[in-house]
């Protein structure tokens, strides 16, 4: 393990576990999960890895971000008992693809191992000087 992971490791490093711990709270407050705050208009390589996700995932996801802009706007939390409920920090789909993205999982979450799949077939295919398949276009 390099030194820098070391570094944001919440087992090794107290004060990225007091970080963890209040990134928990405030997504718990929310009933948000981490990956529910990548944004897909930021990066398409997001946007593509949404839509690799399956179906009852992403709804799932939409749900989520629905109901937290609904408590943001009433300037509400949830109630205590669904807090204890929540689990922000548990990733999309991990028994799915655990076989193919092993290592990326114990570092990341699934989204974070679809993420980086995606980057890799982009820069290989600008390295092979092929057209992209998607780009960002502004309305």
């Amino acid at each position: 393990m390099s030194f820098l992971q070391s570094l944001i490791d919440p087992k090794k490093n107290f004060l990225a576990a007091m970080h963890m711990k209040s990134v928990s709270k405030r997504l718990r407050r929310f009933g948000l999960r981490y990956d529910d705050c990548y944004d897909p208009y930021y990066d398409v390589d997001v946007k593509e890895a949404l839509n690799r996700l399956p179906r009852e995932v992403v709804d799932a996801r939409h749900q989520r971000i629905k109901r937290a802009m609904d408590l943001s706007m009433k300037h509400e939390y949830l109630s205590e008992e669904l807090q204890a409920q929540q689990t922000p920090f548990r990733y999309y789909i991990q028994d799915m693809l655990a076989l193919n993205f092993a290592i990326l999982t114990s570092i990341g979450g699934i989204l974070l191992a679809i993420f980086a799949t995606v980057k890799r077939e982009r820069a290989e295919r600008e390295a092979l000087g092929a057209l992209p398949l998607y780009q960002r276009t502004f309305p």
